[in-house]
This record gives C-alpha cells, structure tokens and sequence, in this order.
C-alpha cells in the first residue's frame, strides 16, 4: 500500500506540477494579450489626439473665415448706414440699419410731426434739422475706419453722433 501511496503522490505531484505550467502559460499569454491591448489603446490614444489637433486646426480656420466674412458685413452696414443718413436721415432708415430701434422710431416720429406741423412753419424748421442731422452722421459713418465705426456703433452702441 504504501507504494501504491507513493504512486498516489507521484501522480498528485505531476497533476500540481502540470497545472503550475498550465497557469504559467495562461498567465504569459494574459499578460502578452493586456500588453497587446495597452499598445493599441495607446496607438488609439495618439490617433485621437491628431484628430483632436486636425478638428481644432480646422475650426480655427473656419472661426478666422467666419470672422473676415462678419467684417465684411460690418463694412457693407458702414456704407449702407452711411449712404441712408445721407439720403433720408431725417427718416431715421440708418438708425433701423444699425439696430437702434428706438432711436430710428425717435427720428422717424420728429420727422412726422414736423409734416404735421409744416403748415405752421415750425414743422419746416424740425424736418430741416432732422436732415441735417442725418447728413451729419452719415459722413461720420462714412469717414470711420472700418475696425473704428464697428467698436463704436455695433459694440459700444452709440446712437448718436
């Protein structure tokens, strides 16, 4: 019996011995495998920041584009702005054109009590003023520089003179 329980642990030691090379393998390739993925999560990870570095390039571009065409419209307000005071200021059509509401309604309203108020005489007088009120601003408008008229009348938002 005894050399049977010594087989017994012959045969229990080499299944143990087995199984620790067993483990050993599976552990390597586990290990080789996690190497593998931690290469291509890093390989992932520099792909992402070009393309991160590519969209923010690219929307740096179209924000310059965006902002040369936004001056190009604040150039075209200037002219527009500057033209109508000349020609109808006494309308108040270049305070409209500008975003001052109040101020193109201000005008537009003395101008149509001064029609009223033409059979009077002093009606003449108020019209005559609205005009040459406009025709004022509208060579203020038209002598600013561009980077001038846009800090003042679209982000200062002075409304007269």
């Amino acid at each position: 019996m005894s050399d049977d329980n010594k087989n017994l642990g012959d045969d229990l030691n080499d299944m143990i011995g087995d199984a620790k090379d067993s483990a050993k393998k599976t552990g390597d390739k586990i290990s080789q495998k996690a190497s593998e993925l931690a290469d291509d999560a890093k390989k992932l990870g520099q792909e992402a920041k070009e393309k991160a570095s590519e969209f923010a390039k690219d929307a740096k571009e179209s924000a310059g584009s965006f902002a040369s065409g936004a001056q190009e419209v604040m150039n075209n307000k200037k002219v527009l702005a500057g033209i109508m005071a000349i020609l109808f200021g006494a309308l108040g059509v270049h305070k409209f054109i500008l975003g001052y509401n109040t101020e193109g309604g201000i005008l537009l309203g003395l101008f149509i009590v001064g029609l009223i108020l033409s059979c009077v005489g002093i009606g003449v007088l108020l019209a005559w003023l609205l005009g040459i009120v406009g025709l004022i601003e509208g060579i203020i408008y038209l002598t600013k520089s561009d980077e001038e008229f846009y800090n003042t009348y679209q982000v200062g938002k002075k409304p007269w003179f």
